[in-house]
């Protein structure tokens, strides 16, 4: 597997640039897929917020080829989306598409899986994602409809068919497929596709490395350090293909998300030795991670949330 290193791990600033609208003009999809390890393809996302010229193609949409049938992971943020996601499987295989996996209850995410239920596709999600759908789903459909204009034509929010709490085995053709939750990390219902067999992980948004990664009003980051640690980390994988930015492996998504969260602790719990409150704590050092897209938007939230977590630890 030698010939695929280049194509995996080569990832320039230029392909993380938020700046650059569209990769693939003549598609709603932000960049074509691309085949990261033989029969597993991914479309690339922008390491942008949602917009409309990105079309809310802004997270990776992945699909596996198995041989008796494909799946595909993550349902897209739009109707739209998933329709060329499906046109681009219809161009690499004319075996069906089996089932579709959400990898969380976010919009971008979950919003496409208005497209897969019109075709009869079953679609599987953790329990935690299927109730953030059920709770939150129209609220969200509402948002992506604000950006996305015209371009949401068609979507409405369509729950998992079926849902599952730790893990899902799936043998299909020439695979084998675990799909985990492996614990509480970036928000309810994360989970992770796991090829054991190929030594790649579908992480979704338990890792990132080219965009800052965000903490949410339910992101507890001492949790989504101990579910990487006894988790995440004991899987061993090769390849990474994360929920955002470019394939790449356990060393740059480890520096970038695990790494970044005890940097970002250690910061705010220095903070408050010193007496520091709330609103100094969103100004504590994050110059490491300034390159990373989204930082601007992200990296003073981020530290205002984790000080609110550890206040009182």
């Amino acid at each position: 597997m030698r010939w695929l290193l280049p194509a995996l791990f080569i990832a320039t600033a230029a392909m993380a640039d938020q700046s650059i609208p569209d990769q693939y003009p003549g598609s709603p999809l932000y960049s074509k897929p691309v085949e990261v390890i033989p029969h597993v393809w991914s479309a690339i996302g922008a390491t942008a917020p949602p917009t409309y010229e990105n079309s809310g193609h802004n997270n990776n949409l992945s699909f596996i080829v198995t041989g008796d049938g494909v799946i595909v992971i993550n349902g897209g943020a739009a109707y739209i989306l998933a329709e060329a996601l499906h046109a681009e499987i219809r161009a690499v295989t004319d075996q069906p598409v089996k089932l579709v996996i959400d990898e969380n209850g976010q919009g971008h995410a979950m919003l496409g899986n208005s497209y897969w239920a019109e075709q009869g596709v079953p679609i599987l999600a953790h329990v935690d994602a299927a109730h953030e759908i059920e709770e939150r789903g129209n609220r969200i459909l509402e948002a992506m409809k604000r950006y996305n204009g015209d371009k949401a034509e068609g979507t409405f929010v369509a729950p998992p068919t079926d849902t599952f709490e730790d893990k899902r085995v799936i043998e299909m053709g020439d695979f084998r497929i675990e799909v985990l939750h492996l614990g509480p990390a970036h928000g309810p219902g994360d989970i992770q596709v796991w090829l054991p067999e190929q030594g790649l992980v579908i992480a979704g948004d338990m890792a990132f490395h080219q965009r800052m990664l965000p903490i949410f009003e339910d992101t507890i980051a001492l949790d989504w350090i101990e579910t990487w640690d006894t988790g995440f980390e004991a899987l061993g994988a090769t390849y990474v293909i994360p929920g955002h930015g470019t394939p790449t492996n356990m060393d740059q998504v480890r520096r970038y998300t695990r790494d970044y969260l005890v940097y970002l602790r250690g910061k705010i719990g220095e903070h408050i030795d010193n007496g520091g409150d709330l609103a100094d704590a969103y100004y504590v050092d994050q110059s490491p991670y300034a390159h990373l897209d989204t930082f601007e938007e992200l990296a003073t939230r981020n530290a205002g949330r984790v000080y609110e977590q550890m206040e009182f630890e």
